[in-house]
């Protein structure tokens, strides 16, 4: 029998009748297929009439270019020894290519243990499958930022054997080797590749909905708050004894991202036949990068190929299920009032790309894109804007990957991507609404879905009243001025700390009373009320509060809150997995502390004398700043603290969010709905 006979008789219709193997020694091996090294022509070239062969082209998106000639046959196997690597004109590390050699193995779509055995040792050479990134098949990490999704798929490696479980979308594997030192030789002796069996559920085992996005799908800590992503909310409109909600999104992740770093392969290793994969791509696509060889952007066709060629083969030969959510529009922070919102895909138009795509596959997709469009325009430009990340100095402790919004937002200015929790609410709410709209046209897997929505969601969609799903949203800060500090309103009455009218308003340019905050504040803060000193104004004064927040401040905390202290002129080391790109705003970290001395404010002769030293240690300490002159999307502080100035119920809420923040460990994940706590 020839080796090509041998080959073919691994092969069926729907997959291999058993493992591959592939032997590049000298030397005959029973059931191996023998890589012969013609000393005339080099290696044998890939033909698809034979099934493999050696390829001077990756299939990455981009191709990757490797060589063939230069790979030499000797006792142990085929080598190559490359004198340099190629230097990045762009000056970017993901443009590197180390060339070596690629091998590529006709087989179906299907999941794959693959064995490599190299005559280098593995510390000397780097291995990857079909255009993966080499390095991160090897780290054992978390994939979210509060580590709490395990990778469950690596790469074990002994001192000369690489194996990996690999789910496979294409028609062929590509095995490649590169040497990660210049003039060091490696190369192949064997190459086995072994089918998985499809992975089934356990008897009585619940289904598993897992999430893969970006940074607008990501489930946030409270360092980064107040950014959140709808997948860290939607699981909260779910029956979590009907099923299960995994979210695999982080933030600087495309389709090519989340493929090469093997993010897609992890989900698809550990999902189970029946369970489904809600995938929205869109925003790191649009970069302008897809020639990198690990860039995030896509052209058009790229993003085309990656869901066509890649995604959707490699979801269903594991029986799972895709469905595809369309990025939501970013926002023009500048839009015409007279004109309102339109569909930020306008160079790059993935969202009807990936519509169109799910109507040609039969894949159910829910639009996001243009209900995110409706909703900003329901609520208009205010209301949406302080949806999204415009942060002024005091709104928010909370980090970037180079310090702190303290002082307003590090990079100047108002983010139209990425935005607050009130929005993340919204977010999921059009989804399960879309989702239940698509099951009552007849969308099979729409139906199954709405199956696993709460009773109560499932009411509040049919009778398009949300208020006992989101008892937090009050009436009257959803539009205009009113919906100025939206979020932290939201926030403080789901805590259970502020609350609504009879009307079911929340009054934010009423004044408050100095006993509503003292009590509000030792809820929050879970302290009582008789460790703070007695103040006799009936309505809260800016000094007063400042005083206030000193006292909680001295009871609350033992030391210095780590927003206070471990990032403050110190950048973030960036990890490969649960990196968050978009929090990094420049190359030197801004801090905590108000910009404005204290002795520099031009009204400090309006603070009363007995208050003096706690306003004085309030504004150190950054639990209040300057109102008059800061500016949401600018690193800015005012020169007047307006000690006399009475606070209002909006501006109480602020500062309230604040200390909430601070006062939470700064790597857990920001999804606490309530408080306990006995205010005496």
């Amino acid at each position: 029998m020839t080796d090509h006979n041998h080959f073919r008789n691994h092969e069926t219709s729907t997959g291999l009748r058993n493992n591959l193997k592939f032997n590049f020694t000298k030397k005959v091996k029973p059931d191996f297929i023998s890589i012969i090294y013609n000393d005339n022509y080099g290696v044998p070239l890939y033909d698809d009439d034979i099934g493999y062969g050696f390829i001077n082209q990756t299939c990455a998106l981009p191709a990757r270019t490797v060589h063939t000639k230069e790979i030499i046959s000797n006792e142990s196997g085929f080598v190559i020894t490359e004198p340099h690597f190629s230097k990045s004109i762009y000056n970017y590390s993901d443009e590197y290519n180390h060339f070596g050699m690629a091998f590529r193995i006709r087989v179906p779509a299907g999941g794959y243990e693959i064995v490599v055995r190299t005559t280098s040792h593995i510390s000397e050479t780097m291995i990857s499958i079909s255009g993966m990134r080499p390095p991160n098949q090897n780290m054992e990490q978390y994939w979210d930022a509060a580590k709490l999704v395990s990778r469950n798929t690596f790469a074990e490696v002994g001192e000369k054997e690489w194996k990996y479980t690999y789910v496979n979308g294409r028609d062929f594997l590509v095995i490649e080797i590169e040497p990660k030192t210049a003039g060091v030789p490696v190369g192949v002796r064997e190459i086995i590749i072994t089918p998985l069996e499809e992975n089934f559920k356990k008897e009585n085992e619940l289904p598993t909905v897992f999430l893969l996005g970006d940074s607008t799908v990501k489930s946030y800590i409270f360092e980064e708050a107040p950014m959140h992503g709808w997948g860290q909310i939607i699981g909260q409109l779910f029956n979590l004894s009907k099923v299960r909600i995994i979210n695999y999104s982080m933030g600087g992740r495309s389709f090519k991202i989340a493929y090469v770093e093997g993010r897609l392969n992890d989900i698809l290793m550990t999902g189970k036949a029946g369970d489904y994969i809600f995938i929205q791509f869109g925003h790191n696509d649009e970069r302008l990068d897809e020639h990198h060889r690990f860039g995030r952007g896509s052209t058009e066709e790229m993003y085309s190929t990656f869901i066509k060629n890649i995604y959707i083969p490699a979801i269903k030969a594991r029986g799972m299920i895709p469905i595809f959510v369309t990025p939501m529009s970013r926002v023009n922070v500048n839009p015409s009032k007279k004109d309102g919102y339109v569909n930020s895909f306008q160079k790059k138009k993935f969202p009807e790309i990936m519509k169109n795509i799910g109507q040609d596959y039969g894949i159910t997709v829910i639009d996001l894109n243009s209900k995110s469009l409706d909703y900003y325009n329901e609520i208009g430009v205010e209301g949406t804007t302080t949806l999204f990340m415009s942060i002024e100095a005091g709104e928010t402790p909370g980090k970037t990957n180079d310090g702190t919004y303290a002082n307003g937002h590090p990079s100047n200015k108002i983010d139209g991507t990425h935005y607050k929790e009130a929005l993340a609410h919204q977010f999921a709410r059009i989804i399960v609404t879309e989702i239940v709209k698509l099951g009552r046209a007849g969308d099979k897997m729409a139906t199954e879905l709405t199956s696993f929505l709460k009773e109560d969601v499932k009411s509040a969609i049919q009778l398009n009243n949300w208020e006992m799903i989101f008892p937090h949203i009050p009436k009257d800060t959803l539009t205009g001025p009113n919906s100025y500090y939206r979020n932290q309103i939201e926030k403080l009455i789901q805590l259970g700390v502020m609350g609504k009218d009879e009307k079911g308003n929340f009054n934010p340019y009423l004044s408050i009373t100095t006993f509503e905050f003292q009590y509000s504040i030792c809820k929050l803060m879970n302290i009582h009320l008789n460790s703070l000193s007695t103040y006799n104004e009936e309505y809260l004064t800016r000094e007063v509060m400042a005083s206030i927040l000193y006292d909680v401040y001295q009871v609350r905390f033992n030391e210095k809150p780590k927003y206070m202290t471990d990032y403050n002129k110190t950048k973030t080391e960036q990890s490969v997995l649960n990196y968050d790109p978009n929090l990094d705003f420049g190359s030197e970290a801004t801090t905590y502390y108000p910009i404005i001395l204290f002795e520099k404010l031009i009204d400090l002769k309006d603070i009363s004398p007995i208050l003096v030293t706690k306003v004085k240690g309030a504004y150190e300490l950054g639990l209040i700043r300057s109102e008059k002159g800061i500016i949401r999307g600018k690193l800015c502080n005012g020169t007047e603290l307006e000690p006399k100035e009475i606070v209002t119920r909006a501006k109480a809420a602020k500062a309230l969010y604040f200390m909430w923040v601070l006062s939470q460990p700064i790597h857990v994940e920001n999804h606490l709905l309530y408080i306990c706590c006995n205010v005496y």
